[in-house]
């Protein structure tokens, strides 16, 4: 499936999604978040949309901006995190 990206909207097959447009306007995305997350809510939720792509939002603003990924930006990322490619923005935590 071929993305086009126009002045900040993404557009697959029939739907199109405003990159951040309200989360609340993403009618029947099902928000998933780590199980990691703790109760402060200090978390970032991710829904697939129709078409495949991704939507991700601050669980402590649920009704804020949606920021909307193909899942191919998605999957370089988790790899990324997998891999260890971001460790360094942790390391002074210890």
């Amino acid at each position: 499936m071929m993305l086009q990206i126009q002045h900040g909207q993404i557009q697959a097959g029939s739907n199109d999604y405003d990159n951040g447009m309200p989360a609340t306007k993403l009618h029947g995305a099902r928000w998933l978040k780590s199980r990691r997350s703790n109760s402060q809510g200090n978390c970032v939720e991710i829904a697939e949309l129709p078409g495949g792509q991704v939507a991700m939002r601050n669980s402590r603003h649920p009704e804020g901006p949606a920021l909307i990924y193909s899942r191919p930006e998605i999957e370089a990322l988790i790899l990324g995190a997998k891999d260890g490619d971001f460790d360094h923005l942790f390391a002074s935590r210890n």
